[in-house]
């Protein structure tokens, strides 16, 4: 996908720093969200039992619920635990023909998942065994690493702690 450059680049930043200065409040000055956080992410899976496979033996995410969707006749809704008391839930829509992962508009770009330093290294060494390509760590960024699944769905392992980024709090605690 092609990039800014030159003035088009230059409009892009400040339209940016526009935005910061306008919206981005100070942490102590933010208001309290709404919301106790995330139940679960719903993302469509192409085969159930390859979704199952990748998640659980090869990332080691528990699969911790397969029942059928309460919207769909014959449809699975599954989930896997992803720490913190987050779930990554799947569902599968037989019957549908559905394109492949495509980057646009409203779809996910990538899952960031945070993880320790010795399970970033673990993580990387199963995906190395596993014959599975990754991005990262490069770019003169050896804290990610990123992979995308059966159904494209992007996933970096990020060895930051939450609510953390590149170092600096974005939360109070």
């Amino acid at each position: 996908m092609p990039q800014p450059e030159g003035a088009e680049l230059e409009a892009v930043r400040a339209r940016r720093a526009a935005l910061k200065e306008r919206y981005l409040r100070p942490v102590g000055e933010r208001p309290t969200t709404t919301v106790r956080g995330v139940h679960h992410l719903a993302l469509v899976a192409r085969d159930v039992e390859e979704t199952i496979k990748f998640y659980q033996d090869l990332l080691g995410f528990p699969l911790v619920e397969l029942v059928e969707n309460r919207d769909y006749e014959g449809s699975s809704h599954f989930f896997f635990d992803i720490g913190n008391r987050n779930l990554l839930g799947f569902f599968d829509f037989p019957g549908h023909d559905h394109p492949d992962y495509s980057e646009t508009i409203g779809a996910v770009q990538h899952l960031a998942l945070s993880t320790s330093p010795e399970e970033f290294a673990a993580t990387r060494k199963r995906l190395d065994e596993a014959g599975i390509s990754y991005l990262g760590p490069d770019r003169g960024v050896d804290n990610s690493l990123y992979i995308r699944d059966p159904n494209g769905v992007g996933i970096e392992f990020y060895s930051e702690e939450l609510g953390v980024f590149e170092g600096e709090p974005l939360l109070s605690s």
